[in-house]
């Protein structure tokens, strides 16, 4: 997304020389406007889709279409990124917290549609994932795109990606309040009130959008009955069991994608996924697309309506037929979500988790009232677990909270909301500390968290901190080549590489200083014997955290840095690092 693509250059002109809160406050409006805007086109982009292709299907054709339909649109979906996008646009919220962390919040312009194209084409289809991930990253593309088309520094394009987000989260649910939330607790450290007004004016401006255009009702309308406090004790169970769902969720999620990929053929990836995906689908049919009619099913009390008796025959008669069908649901769909985005698919791990939470709310209640429990709200139940599972995948209980509240209307079960999401989130901390969506890059250490300093360190590069100015020696020169060295360098330390260019030691003045004068020994004495190896060496793409580490525990002032192949390529310095990072910390600080 360009300048001109937006406004006239003069207008474009004027607007950069607002003062910095009111330019903040204006572009969150427009952001908010165009990612409301983007959420209503992939909304409406996949139903187009989906009744372009089964409005018109017979009874009979049916079983063959859950089995095509779903490989046809992850390879439509493939051939669409592979050789257009030419880029990876997968795990949308992890793309958006690697931006931030790694790439000083800069999104490619084809970001700000390309993903809406591929998830419209995956989920149309029949792709069992969620369009929310997708739309979060065309949102903060948006964001990002005219943050940096004004030349705003990173503090504030990273606000305007955030705000994206935001009227991302609130188009497509219609949920302000989720939006901002969701900003709060999982993409932004070290926030101010002052960040919040941008972030609710982007947020708003989006559900205003899409309320106009695709009405202001709730996004899943439930049958919900009045909270009772004697049903506490069961919430709390639902809560503990979210918790270790979520663990599986997470885990098994990365499993699956870690041993799919060993397929390095992409097509022969995409075959497997396909038929796996298709016979899943077949066996299981709430399985195909987001899930949404089951899960809107089952909050209405309506559990004919979520699944098909017919393809069941005399099983589905059975009173415990319905728990285990949907547990197996339950279950598959991790699979499914895995196989759909491993086949190259486009879609997020957001909407599994409103759906798998909500067949769990369903299961548990189901299963309790068979037990002998009397009257336990299987709707209510339903609806909590939503919010129970999303608080323990995301590891943000506020937005699963009031997310739930607001797509359902069920603000009158925020008590039992509040115990179960807390619940399900304490339980899932306690074995995985990390969200589903941030594991990806902590392995790597490139997340940013809410601390400032880790953050700082994150977004500092060995590689851009290079001291490239010493110079060299090799380990056969002479003392008298030594001494006409340090006369033309500047520096006092010394590197000595061999003919590879390989680090076998450093020299310091304070290592000749005794006999540099000494010209009788000039050609008897050699760099090999003067040498010393260095207290400790980094490498060029080292974590900086692990860097300062070396650093402390050294006491050095200066370490050499070596590639893979161990060749030297400069010296870092603590005082440089030092520098680095009070530049840095000046532009993430948000004062």
């Amino acid at each position: 997304m360009t300048q001109t693509l937006l406004m006239p250059k003069k207008i474009w002109t004027k607007i950069k020389n607002l003062p910095e809160t009111t330019l903040l406050l204006l572009l969150s409006l427009i952001i908010g406007l165009f990612s409301g805007l983007a959420a209503v086109m992939l909304k409406y982009s996949i139903e187009f889709v989906k009744d372009l292709l089964t409005n018109h299907m017979s009874i009979q054709a049916e079983s063959l279409a859950y089995f095509l339909l779903p490989g046809t649109g992850m390879l439509l979906s493939l051939l669409f990124v592979r050789f257009f996008v030419k880029d990876n646009i997968s795990h949308g919220v992890t793309r958006v917290l690697e931006s931030i962390s790694v790439s000083k919040s800069r999104i490619k312009p084809h970001n700000c549609y390309t993903s809406i194209i591929s998830s419209a084409l995956t989920i149309g289809f029949g792709g069992s994932v969620g369009a929310e991930a997708p739309i979060v990253y065309t949102g903060a593309a948006i964001g990002s795109n005219v943050g940096r088309s004004l030349g705003l520094n990173y503090r504030s394009v990273t606000l305007l990606v955030c705000c994206g987000t935001a009227a991302a989260i609130a188009g497509i649910f219609k949920a302000p309040l989720a939006g901002v939330l969701f900003c709060f607790e999982i993409l932004l450290f070290n926030l101010t009130i002052g960040s919040l007004i941008p972030l609710l004016t982007a947020s708003i401006t989006a559900t205003v959008v899409s309320s106009l255009i695709m009405g202001d009702g709730v996004s899943f309308a439930s049958s919900t009955a009045p909270f009772q406090i004697t049903n506490i004790p069961y919430y709390l169970i639902l809560g503990i069991v979210c918790g270790f769902t979520s663990i599986f969720f997470t885990r098994t999620t990365l499993m699956l994608e870690s041993r799919i990929k060993r397929i390095h053929n992409i097509y022969t990836r995409w075959a497997f996924s396909a038929l796996i995906l298709g016979v899943l689908i077949l066996l299981f049919p709430p399985l195909y697309g987001e899930g949404y009619g089951s899960l809107s099913a089952l909050l209405n009390n309506n559990v004919e309506g979520a699944v098909d008796s017919l393809i069941y025959g005399p099983l589905s008669r059975n009173p415990w037929f319905i728990p285990i069908f949907f547990t197996a649901v339950l279950l598959l769909k991790v699979f499914a979500m895995s196989f759909t985005n491993a086949g190259g698919g486009v879609g997020g791990t957001f909407g599994p988790t409103l759906f798998m939470g909500g067949i769990l709310g369903f299961v548990i209640s189901r299963a309790l009232n068979l037990a002998g429990v009397s009257g336990l709200p299987e709707s209510n139940f339903a609806l909590v677990g939503m919010a129970g599972l999303m608080a323990g995948v995301m590891k943000a209980p506020m937005t699963a909270i009031f997310l739930i509240a607001e797509i359902t209307g069920g603000y009158q079960l925020l008590v039992p909301l509040i115990i179960t999401a807390v619940c399900s989130f304490v339980t899932a901390r306690g074995f995985e500390p990390y969200s589903i969506y941030t594991k990806r890059i902590a392995r790597e250490g490139k997340l940013l968290t809410h601390d400032s300093d880790q953050a700082v360190l994150t977004l500092l590069k060995t590689s851009d901190l290079i001291e490239n100015d010493f110079m060299t020696v090799n380990p056969h020169d002479s003392l008298e080549h030594l001494v006409h060295v340090v006369e033309q360098s500047s520096r006092n330390l010394f590197p000595v590489t061999d003919l590879e260019g390989c680090l076998q030691g450093v020299v310091s003045l304070d290592d000749i200083r005794p006999i540099m004068f000494r010209r009788e020994l000039y050609g008897n004495v050699f760099v090999y014997e003067l040498m010393h190896r260095p207290v400790e060496y980094v490498f060029i793409d080292e974590r900086m955290e692990s860097v300062m580490e070396k650093f402390e525990r050294t006491d050095a002032w200066n370490l050499p840095v070596l590639d893979e192949k161990f060749r030297y390529m400069g010296f870092v310095s603590k005082s440089r690092i030092l520098s680095a990072y009070r530049e840095q910390l000046s532009q993430v600080s948000h004062e």
